[in-house]
């Protein structure tokens, strides 16, 4: 295919002028617009045979996975590209990542300029190229990489195979730099020594991050979807899950099961896989179906784990449901909800009423709040771990949880 460049547009939109200009002072050299306009488009044609073939290729700048916000390039200017999906185009050539999702790399474009910069040869074909589009973990991963550090040697000697949980091991001299709530008094007495409780690092338990993938989770929490920010922090505990030497599954639901990435263990080198399981959980548009959802969970999980539940409710009678299917997987796993707090019901609330319509909106967000904080209260009642907390102080109090949990052994 030949393209005139913006140089040849010019020189034949300038036989215009020119035309008009001998029409009016020598009206018999009108022709010399015509022969001017066919000169130009010979020259372009000229051209278009002496450039180079173009050749079809994978641009350069193509990244094989984006994070969200991300901005890239095609790395040359003699080729475009057309996307699907959640990836904008910002300049010729630029393009920036604005949600989680898959990306589909449609058609390319490749051209090459002839020797006189009048014309283009170009070429176009098709090519169906996945581009996983993965939360930016970046921010808050080597603080909880910190965090989890921290837990490993605050109030512990450094001994192998030490750790808080369940599996005893041996007595042991008590010594400075150990917890006073290893002492086992009983044995110290005994002795007439004090002697300290050892126990087994747990290893090899099963996490499971179920996130709802639902209508209440798209809602925005500052200008990012719930569910975004819910993925973000499972995959932040995720990854320290497998540092620490635990299996984890991601999941997720809406209307009905979406994504399973299975049991993945073998430390970190599992997580690319994790995360790019992230990439297909969708947003949804309809109403979670918890019943489904966590029963199918249950069916798929071989041996007693820790579910983490990301979930959203809005009303009582969703409520009502996940209290439901909350306690059938209290039967055979620990449970733990992740809610984020609604900020702006809360500003709603306590914000000082200008007027009428001001009042109205402070009781509406009242009741909602009570609501929540009846529900929150009958999962603790029930035996159920909670976090609630702000969008930016989850992804680290997930990982506090996680590991307060791992080493209680419970």
């Amino acid at each position: 295919m030949i393209v005139p460049t913006p140089r040849a547009i010019q020189l034949t939109a300038l036989a215009a002028p020119v035309g008009l200009a001998l029409g009016v002072l020598a009206p018999a050299a009108w022709i010399a617009a015509p022969l001017w306009i066919a000169g130009v488009l010979a020259l372009i044609v000229a051209d278009a045979l002496l450039a180079k073939k173009p050749v079809l290729a994978m641009p350069e700048g193509l990244p094989a996975t984006l994070n969200i916000g991300e901005r890239f390039t095609l790395g040359n200017a003699d080729m475009a590209a057309d996307f699907d999906g959640p990836i904008k185009r910002t300049a010729p050539g630029s393009f920036r990542a604005e949600r989680r999702g898959k990306a589909r790399l449609r058609r390319l474009w490749a051209r090459r300029a002839g020797p006189m910069g009048l014309a283009w040869r170009q070429a176009t074909g098709r090519a169906d190229r996945d581009i996983p589009i993965l939360p930016d973990i970046r921010p808050v991963r080597d603080q909880g990489m910190r965090q989890y550090l921290n837990s490993l040697s605050v109030g512990n000697r450094l001994r192998r195979d030490h750790g808080d949980g369940q599996d005893f091991q041996v007595l042991t001299d008590f010594e400075a730099g150990m917890e006073r709530r290893a002492i086992d008094w009983k044995a110290s007495a005994r002795h007439a020594s004090l002697l300290a409780r050892e126990f087994h690092t747990e290893r090899d338990n099963m996490i499971a991050f179920a996130i709802d993938a639902g209508r209440a989770m798209t809602d925005p929490v500052g200008d990012i979807p719930r569910i975004d920010r819910a993925v973000s922090s499972a995959l932040l505990a995720a990854f320290v899950a497998l540092k620490s030497g635990d299996r984890v599954r991601l999941y997720s639901f809406g209307a009905r099961p979406q994504v399973d990435s299975g049991s993945i263990g073998g430390g970190t080198r599992g997580f690319a896989r994790l995360h790019h399981a992230a990439a297909d959980i969708d947003y949804g548009a309809e109403e979670s179906n918890y019943t489904l959802g966590l029963v199918t969970l249950d069916q798929k999980l071989d041996r007693r784990a820790l579910v983490v539940i990301f979930t959203e409710f809005t009303d009582t009678t969703s409520a009502e449901l996940l209290l439901a299917a909350a306690q059938r997987m209290l039967k055979r796993h620990r449970v733990l909800f992740v809610l984020f707090r609604d900020v702006e019901l809360e500003g709603l609330r306590d914000a000082e009423p200008g007027h009428a319509d001001d009042l109205v909106r402070a009781h509406v967000a009242h009741l909602l709040l009570r609501d929540r904080a009846i529900v929150v209260e009958r999962l603790r009642r029930m035996g159920i771990d909670v976090i609630e907390a702000t969008a930016d102080a989850m992804p680290l109090a997930l990982v506090e949880r996680y590991l307060n949990h791992r080493e209680r052994g419970r």
